[in-house]
């Protein structure tokens, strides 16, 4: 390959002011959120529509340079940094951003891979309606990238991951040819389900460059509320009361521990827990309803009582108004930023089955305590689908940069082999990457993993896209 001819082709494709090849004007797309994985790369593209990318791909297969698709760059596993070896390209969906159509009678969207999440739920709400994927990183994540990771987010309890969020999708293959699969389809029953395919391959089989998203009513009433709660099995019961009393009302059913807001609150004093004497677990639950707020809210304050007398909560805050929820949901969304002022962490995406939860925290916890005494266990997550964030901060007074160098694989071990032996998953909603490559055979076990080997070469024999992400060929 001859980089400056290269890099023309690339130019005459988007343009000169859309392929950067400073290290300056690169840096901001060689890095990952959490300034885990830092990589070089021989330039960062950036396509305006769906043909510019099908050239690009096709391009790249002609100088054999591979393809890291990069969205808003806010993932935790390292799957859209390039590695350091300088010999991809990152291919930016920044520019492509548009809504391009909205179906009030179908309820569907349909955007560009481009999207920021955030700007696609204004959009449903100015029609009167809700798109529920919710995340922490809404204001700058694209929805290609949520898609390509089939993120989860607060409200997979009643609306599903991204992946049940979507009805269709515009590809380019590694070929460079483009699947026109937008179709608004809630029954399409013609052979293998290609759009479950590409979404959660991160990139690998595929880059998403639209897709048909689809729309809900927007709820009249919600209503929010802090629960304090003494155990697991407290707060699993109490999941299974508000399932059985609010049904689809339920859209948020979240965890805390105490451990967890100690932390927030430490970095942002406004934040502290309102509930009263520092509970070991709190526990934030929202219902939506499309009839009255009356309705709703007399439906919470029975719920909450019998949780009471049953003595599954020992306090509760109902949020009195817009105000107070928002409140509430951001000190459950600072934790993480908390961590990241903190400095380095290492964080565990897990899902377990709810029945196992509360052995795999006791013995989980009491395993990485006896090991590295005065560590910290930053505890909090997506309750009622089972995912938990299982964080890692080292001791007070140690560095965590010296400590997670020292210590990472061994603790990953550890917490990935209680994973396995309670039944979970070791990513619940943040993919793979390259963060978790190495494990993955491991845990998906021999068959499985050479399924996904042989669906890899099959779409992308000269392994084009995202390569060593995933799986390696």
């Amino acid at each position: 390959m001859h980089t400056e001819s290269f890099i023309a082709e690339l130019q005459s494709i988007v343009g000169p002011n859309h392929v950067l090849i400073s290290a300056d004007d690169k840096a901001p797309f060689l890095t990952d959120w959490r300034k885990r994985f830092t990589g070089k790369a021989i330039a960062v593209v950036m396509p305006a529509s769906t043909e510019e990318v099908a050239a690009i791909v096709k391009c790249c297969i002609a100088a054999r340079v591979p393809i890291v698709t990069q969205g808003g760059n806010t993932g935790f596993c390292g799957g859209a940094t390039p590695y350091p070896s300088g010999h991809e390209i990152v291919l930016s969906l920044k520019r492509m951003n548009r809504i391009r159509s909205t179906d009030i009678a179908n309820q569907t969207m349909t955007v560009e891979a481009g999207c920021i999440l955030q700007s696609i739920q204004v959009a449903a709400v100015e029609t009167g309606h809700l798109f529920p994927l919710s995340l922490g990183a809404e204001g700058s994540c694209m929805i290609g990238g949520n898609l390509a990771t089939n993120a989860g987010g607060t409200n997979v309890l009643r609306y599903g991951n991204a992946r049940d969020l979507c009805l269709g999708l515009e590809v380019v293959t590694a070929q460079g040819e483009i699947w026109h699969g937008l179709k608004g389809l809630r029954k399409d029953n013609t052979g293998y389900d290609l759009r479950d395919l590409f979404i959660g391959s991160e990139g690998t089989l595929g880059i998403i460059t639209a897709a048909v998203l689809k729309l809900y009513p927007l709820p009249l009433s919600q209503w929010t509320t802090l629960v304090a709660t003494n155990d697991i099995p407290s707060a699993i019961a109490l999941l299974g009361l508000f399932q059985k009393r609010a049904a689809s009302l339920l859209t948020g059913f979240e965890m805390m521990t105490q451990e967890s807001l100690d932390l927030c609150a430490s970095h942002f004093p406004q934040m502290a827990n309102p509930l009263s004497n520092k509970p070991p677990y709190t526990i934030l639950i929202e219902l939506s309803d499309h009839e009255s707020e009356e309705h709703v809210r007399l439906l919470l304050e029975q719920i909450l009582e019998t949780a009471l007398e049953d003595s599954l909560v020992s306090d509760a805050i109902i949020a009195s108004n817009l105000s107070q929820a928002q409140a509430f949901w951001q000190m459950r969304e600072h934790i993480t930023l908390a961590q990241a002022q903190e400095g380095a962490n290492l964080k565990h995406d897990i899902t377990l089955p709810l029945s196992s939860l509360d052995q795999f925290m006791q013995s989980t916890d009491a395993l990485m305590r006896s090991a590295y005494p005065g560590i910290r266990i930053i505890n909090f997550g997506h309750l009622g689908d089972g995912n938990l964030h299982y964080n890692i901060a080292p001791p007070k007074g140690v560095d965590p940069h010296a400590f997670n160098q020292a210590e990472e694989t061994a603790i990953h071990e550890l917490v990935y082999a209680q994973v396995e032996q309670y039944g979970g998953s070791i990513s619940a909603e943040h993919g793979v990457g390259q963060l978790k490559l190495g494990g993955l055979r491991a845990h998906r076990g021999a068959v499985a993993h050479d399924m996904m080997k042989a669906i890899k070469r099959a779409l992308d024999p000269d392994n084009i896209l995202n390569p060593n992400k995933v799986v390696s060929i």
